[in-house]
């Protein structure tokens, strides 16, 4: 079957393209300019991608046409397909037809946490070893793409309830055949399709009533959207909460309690299944609607037949998704952090969240109102009571405000007002680089930059960190040629990248990679491998910067020793690191396999206690 998707650059049509090429069929589209993660994703999958909308693009008579919500009638590839006879399908419609009706499909809904959950849903049951598929509207670090094709029987579906295209004003989620399904939340959202609060619970009503009385629903016990929805189920109902002091844990199916102590740098919580403990979880999310996402997909999980000891081991390996509380660069003392976050509530927990993570410094928030709704007043009061965290706001222009009619339009100065009279400073920008300079003028060493936007927000996130200086930050595919350039001119093998693989990086203002090093994790154990430094940047600390920038990373994931193998560089991982002599037979065979613990004539092996106060 030939598939051509129109607005194949965006996160969930990319993902359906790579959905549909491995599952056997033809798969091209059409975009305008692509930027990363997608363009990488559709470039490494070999999906031809034609620059540009025009007529031409279907000359190669494709058998559907799928249609993006960012397409209307009088698209020019949507008239061309209309002239030619082609059928058109939205990804939703396609989805139902082609790959469905062979999967069973475990659909994540609601209003918060739907790529989170469903993101971990399927790193569980690959760690479970139950081969899943999958259809994420983001991009799981661990998977590094949002799709999967898998031989197990289940599909994971990140359920939206947003409508499907310009020909179907149904949400996305009515075609998902869901046999079991996750409510996060239901609240007002998507002003610009739904009339009112009322409307969304019917979409989200009916999409429950979808599930056959042999399946099943999980839901949030304190959400009362979820709740309420949850009564017009034909099937069993499962409920999850975290718990607050003095709850019982058998209030809900699910529940879980935070200790008191925080492990390694990770969350740590006590999970229970019916009042029964399944033991002591860790966690790098931050945040306890997190951990409201991981009991949600751990009780779908364990539907599915997934082991205690399978789910331990995949919270805790769990890296997050791409753009949700990711941590973009660190230059100059300064942290640059980003997430998707526009929803009021989600602005809420979000910068609360970042705030308890790094407690210290100033908090400065730049928001863009991108998303349709977010571009809306109806929301202003809620956003004005959103940014209690933050020691400064900074608002950003409205996204292409001639979209949203005048007299419904957010104004940002207003805004920028409403907060400030909450007691929180604010101040409203006319475009994206004065609000650059102005939170570089003020931000110091020690302070976090948090950017919530559901885009580029016209790359800030770029903008700041070259103007910051040389920033350590986590490779991306595009960095790898650079990275094994760099290793190769020191006789190091290529990095190889994979779920338990690592790698940070330092990037000069210009783009230029001058140094890297990444860790490869083995359940408690890791190797540190790869750490090399352009040679006219030798002598300036950037080797230690990104050592112990990978050791505090080694840390948070739980790592209890790290390995390393070195020639000449014992002193160094001796005297700045705390590295001692190790055994080889010590070492996990899997580490002992990697191609990059090489023991030659004059290696030595050390090891790293990542708890080490390093200096």
């Amino acid at each position: 079957m030939k598939v051509h998707l129109i607005g194949i650059g965006g996160t969930g049509m990319g993902a359906f393209a790579g959905l549909l090429q491995e599952a056997g069929h033809d798969v091209r589209g059409s975009d305008t300019q692509l930027f990363p993660p997608m363009s990488t994703q559709l470039e490494a999958a070999k999906i031809p991608v034609f620059e540009g909308f025009r007529p031409e693009n279907l000359d190669w008579e494709p058998d559907f046409v799928v249609v993006g919500n960012v397409c209307g009638r009088e698209h020019v590839e949507v008239v061309g397909a209309q002239a030619r006879g082609l059928a058109l399908e939205s990804f939703p419609s396609l989805l139902e037809k082609v790959v469905l009706p062979e999967r069973r499909a475990l659909v994540v809904a609601g209003t918060h946490g739907k790529t989170t959950t469903s993101s971990l849903l399927t790193w569980m049951l690959q760690v479970a070893g139950l081969q899943p598929s999958a259809l994420v509207g983001g991009v799981p670090i661990n998977l590094g793409r949002g799709y999967l094709f898998g031989r197990g029987p289940s599909i994971v579906l990140e359920g939206d309830e947003y409508d499907t295209a310009f020909f179907d004003k149904g949400s996305k989620f009515f075609h998902y055949r869901p046999f079991r399904a996750i409510v996060t939340s239901v609240e007002f959202d998507h002003a610009d399709i739904f009339a009112d609060l009322d409307a969304v619970k019917a979409a989200f009503v009916r999409f429950v009533e979808l599930i056959p009385p042999e399946g099943d629903l999980v839901v949030c016990a304190d959400d009362a959207g979820a709740m309420e929805v949850s009564r017009a189920a034909r099937c069993k109902v499962t409920t999850y909460r975290v718990l607050g002091d003095g709850d019982d844990p058998r209030s809900a199916d699910y529940t879980c309690r935070v200790e008191a102590k925080r492990g390694r740098g990770m969350m740590v919580f006590e999970v229970f299944e019916r009042g029964v403990s399944l033991g002591e979880f860790q966690t790098t999310l931050v945040g306890t609607y997190n951990l409201g996402n991981v009991l949600a997909a751990l009780a779908v999980a364990r539907q599915e037949g997934a082991s205690v000891p399978a789910l331990h081991d995949a919270v805790r390996r769990f890296l997050g998704v791409k753009r949700r509380q990711e941590l973009l660069g660190i230059a100059s003392g300064i942290r640059v952090v980003t997430d998707f976050a526009h929803h009021p509530t989600a602005v809420r927990l979000t910068t609360t969240a970042i705030r308890r993570r790094f407690p210290n410094g100033r908090m400065y928030v730049c928001f863009e109102p991108r998303s349709a709704s977010s571009r809306r007043a109806v929301f202003s009061d809620g956003y004005a009571e959103s940014f209690a965290a933050a020691s400064r706001v900074l608002v950003g222009p409205l996204f292409r405000p001639e979209k949203i009619p005048p007299d419904q339009r957010l104004d940002p100065q207003a805004l920028a007002k409403a907060i400030n009279a909450h007691g929180i400073e604010a101040t409203a920008h006319v475009d994206v680089d004065d609000l650059a300079q102005s939170v570089l003028a003020e931000a110091a060493p020690g302070d976090t930059i948090l950017l919530l936007t559901s885009g580029s927000f016209g790359g800030l996130g770029e903008k700041i960190l070259k103007a910051l200086g040389d920033a350590v930050m986590f490779a991306t595919p595009e960095d790898l040629p650079s990275v094994h350039a760099l290793c190769a001119s020191y006789g190091l093998a290529p990095t190889i990248p994979g779920d338990t693989t690592e790698t940070l990086i330092i990037r000069e203002p210009e783009g230029a990679v001058v140094g890297c090093v990444s860790l490869r994790m083995v359940g408690p154990q890791a190797l540190l491998f790869n750490l090399a430094i352009d040679r006219e940047r030798r002598g300036e600390g950037l080797g230690w910067m990104l050592a112990d920038g990978i050791l505090r990373r080694a840390r948070m994931l739980g790592v209890q020793q790290v390995y390393l193998v070195t020639t000449d560089a014992t002193d160094f991982f001796a005297g700045k690191l705390g590295a001692t002599p190790a055994s080889v037979e010590e070492i996990d065979p899997q580490i002992r396999r990697d191609p990059n613990f090489v023991l030659g004539d004059r290696a030595v092996c050390m090891k790293i206690d990542p708890s080490y106060k390093r200096g």
